[in-house]
């Protein structure tokens, strides 16, 4: 038996796609599922990042501010959580409401600030589009503070369009990856009968018997 060339990771992007894609829909109605999966992408990009980003930093200063950042997000990621799973009819609560607006409000403001502050006063390098990214985040969140019709939905279509762009990723990427396993099977089906085409291409050497010498014969 041929030892397999290429995976079935195509068929696990396939599944993740169709989750994705499936949550992204769910989350456009669904208020308590917002609150959760902001709060589970909140403490993953905390906890995910805190160890490359404290052994690549040079300065104490550097590390201990990004420390606590990580802290702070973290414990509001895991606030949100728990309010999701605590709580019921969350949109016609106002409390739980503007804990869900100044909660994304101070993850962005401290995002942007840490950064700028790293950038600004500590002498931290950085690159274009990173600095860009963050005048984008400072300003998300100062929109997210004044707009009057922020809500849950308005946040559930942000993901739905995060959720498509990824389906559509992991699609096109799983179809790349099925592509190439179903040319191995072609070439795996197709390996004895090009065996014994080209075992009949190949002349067999004509093996030529040895000449009796030729002795006189002797009555």
């Amino acid at each position: 038996m041929q030892k397999a060339k290429y995976g079935y990771g195509w068929l696990l992007k396939f599944i993740l796609a169709a989750i994705l894609l499936g949550v992204g829909i769910y989350m456009v109605f669904a208020d308590e599922v917002v609150y959760a999966i902001t709060g589970v992408t909140i403490v993953v990009f905390s906890l995910f990042r805190v160890y490359p980003l404290i052994k690549s930093l040079h300065k104490e200063v550097l590390r201990t501010l990004n420390l606590l950042e990580v802290i702070f997000d973290t414990l509001i990621g895991a606030v949100m959580i728990y309010i999701a799973f605590s709580q019921s009819n969350l949109s016609n609560q106002a409390i739980w409401s503007a804990v869900y607006r100044f909660s994304l409000v101070f993850v962005f403001y401290a995002r942007a600030l840490v950064y700028f502050n790293s950038v600004v006063f500590l002498g931290e390098k950085t690159e274009v589009p990173k600095f860009w990214m963050h005048i984008v985040i400072l300003s998300l969140g100062a929109i997210i503070a004044v707009y009057p019709n922020f809500d849950y939905g308005l946040v559930g279509v942000f993901f739905l369009i995060i959720a498509l762009i990824g389906s559509v990723y992991l699609s096109v990427d799983g179809y790349g990856g099925y592509k190439k396993y179903r040319e191995f099977q072609k070439d795996l089906n197709l390996g004895k009968e090009k065996t014994k085409e080209i075992e009949k291409d190949v002349p067999r050497p004509v093996i030529e018997e040895p000449e009796e010498e030729k002795r006189p014969y002797v009555n």
